[in-house]
């Protein structure tokens, strides 16, 4: 189907399907002899803040080490930066515009159509699929369940302390506690004495034994809370970083040409009682300087905590034997700002909040096998190691979340879904993301291609492009506007993300039938990477762009 300047249609994008889906096979009916085991591992609002991507900062040994025996993509990039939608997204293979989630507040079975997911097209072929932590978004928009028992063999794990990460835990400088966004904190004072994501890696790793004595295949999703807010972690993680050395985002003033429209005004950490302390004016009023160091300073703190259980969860692979015969993949639903253009949490469409960690171990593939008695993925203390690992191999080609589907089904030796059909809504089993294991062995220097400004993108089969979407009550900034119930939804921004430059149109939405007005344009961004590579700039009234711009929307009405 084609799209008209004003369109009532199914998904909103349907001139991607020519740039970006690959068909398939149809699926197997049982796992390949030679079929992996799955390691699924998902972290929450993790910007690519790791030592692999360059970050010399950030402490993270344990994710360098499985970088450096994975392929790491450097450009991966997630289709909407909220939790629920981007889950939801990438655990059907479909975009916001097919499973029509924008929000926290529909279940895809009911909402739109019965799509199969990555753990229930695994468990459909043999495998044991299991959840832990935070893999769905919890609430309705997997069914209250975790979209069990569909996806999973078995009820799904989640940490008991888990109730406890937005209550009053934080110790505050008057010795009482609060909700703070700024949370560092005594594991044995708190409730219970421990907390979530330590008792994920605690289930994950006792799953891993059984799923060993049992000799069964195996999925496994590891879905850790942090780095999410609260900025909640074991206080002796501070130790690594100290406020000295915490510097301020690069760019933490709002740029002068950014529309209103495309700018978020964190209103999740405003309700944190540390933050409400500052009186902090809205939709701009900027964070004082000190407290922007104690955020990014706990957020680096909190990625190193979270670096820890990964490195547990790791190290129990080579207890069990199973480094030799489990793919692992490691990622975030999505990224974070820490100050960058004056905002402070996830919300947009900006590279910093749509891109992602992404890399896969592949035994024998990205990674020789184990050697009797070797280990792959030795512990390594963060307060005590000096990070040296490179990774592997690094691919700067532009991939989306979107193709973990078809990526993991290809890894695992089962058949890859077919491409899904325009319309989808009918169809069960197909994805909206081709495989990118075709990627795995190409090195930096072949994927460093230039494009021309001119050159039309349709017709450079070489450039990928990432998609990501946000939704917008009003042009101006809201106390909604960060999280929009989707009766709210009056505007829909669409970003294109090249090797060259990221393009977005803030266009009119109708949330009643889903519908896309192109003639009502409400705004425009345009980034060059190579001489804005923070998006800092908006161009997008400059004349010098024009075949470019005509270029996306000539692509957009395909």
């Amino acid at each position: 189907m084609r799209a008209a300047p004003s369109c009532r249609c199914p998904a909103a994008w349907p001139w991607l399907l020519g740039i970006l889906l690959a068909s398939g096979s149809p699926a197997a009916a049982g796992p390949r002899g030679d079929g992996m085991n799955v390691l699924f591992i998902i972290a929450d609002d993790l910007r690519p803040a790791l030592g692999t991507y360059g970050d010399s900062l950030v402490k993270s040994p344990n994710i360098d080490q499985l970088a450096a025996r994975s392929v790491v993509f450097q450009n991966a990039y997630a289709q909407q930066a909220v939790c629920a939608p981007s889950r939801v997204s990438f655990l059907t293979g479909r975009r916001p515009d097919t499973t029509r989630l924008y929000d926290f507040h529909s279940y895809w079975r009911v909402h739109v159509g019965n799509y199969s997911t990555i753990p229930q097209y695994f468990k459909e072929n043999g495998y044991t699929a299991m959840s832990v932590g935070k893999v769905f978004h919890p609430g309705i928009s997997s069914n209250h369940s975790d979209d069990y028992p569909y996806s999973w063999s078995m009820p799904p794990f989640h940490p008991s302390a888990e109730k406890y990460e937005n209550t009053k835990t934080c110790r505050g400088k008057d010795g009482k506690l609060h909700a703070n966004l700024v949370c560092p904190v005594d594991v044995k004072e708190v409730p219970l004495g421990t907390l979530p994501d330590i008792q994920s890696t605690e289930e994950a790793i006792r799953l891993l034994n059984v799923m060993k004595i049992k000799k069964r295949k195996f999925f496994l999703a590891v879905g850790y809370h942090k780095p999410h807010i609260p900025l909640r972690y074991p206080q002796e993680f501070l130790k690594l970083y100290p406020l000295e050395n915490i510097t301020l985002a690069p760019d933490p003033q709002v740029p002068e040409e950014l529309p209103a429209v495309a700018y978020n005004p964190w209103t999740d950490i405003r309700e944190r009682e540390d933050v409400q302390a500052l009186n902090v004016s809205f939709p701009y009023g900027p964070i004082p300087e000190d407290f922007q160091r104690r955020i990014r300073q706990s957020y680096f703190a909190a990625v190193s905590y979270l670096d820890t259980q990964v490195g547990l969860l790791l190290s129990a692979l080579d207890d069990d034997g199973l480094s030799n015969n489990t793919v692992v993949v490691f990622t975030a639903d999505h990224g974070w700002s820490l100050g960058e253009h004056g905002e402070w949490a996830k919300y947009s469409n900006f590279d910093i909040a749509t891109r992602v960690p992404l890399m896969f171990y592949v035994p024998g593939k990205t990674s020789s096998f184990a050697r009797p008695g070797e280990r792959l993925f030795p512990y390594l203390d963060p307060f005590a190691h000096v990070s040296d690992s490179v990774a592997a191999g690094k691919a700067k080609k532009i991939v989306e979340l979107l193709s973990l589907f078809s990526t993991l089904a290809e890894l695992a030796g089962l058949s890859v879904p077919p491409a899904c059909p325009e319309p989808s809504f009918h169809v069960a089993l197909c994805t909206e993301g081709p495989s990118i294991v075709q990627h795995f062995d190409s090195t930096e220097e072949e994927d460093d291609y230039d494009t021309d400004d001119d050159d039309d993108v349709d017709n450079d089969h070489e450039e990928l492009i990432a998609f990501s979407q946000y939704p917008r009550p009003a042009d101006t900034p809201q106390w909604n506007s960060d999280k929009p119930e989707l009766k709210d939804i009056k505007i829909m921004g669409y970003s294109m993300r090249t090797v060259d430059y990221r393009y977005t149109v803030w266009v009119g939405f109708n949330p009643s039938n889903f519908s896309v007005n192109l003639q009502d344009l409400h705004a425009g961004e345009l980034y060059m990477v190579g001489s804005d590579p923070n998006e800092d700039h908006n161009i997008y009234n400059s004349s010098l762009h024009g075949n470019r711009i005509k270029n996306f929307l000539r692509l957009w009405r395909r």
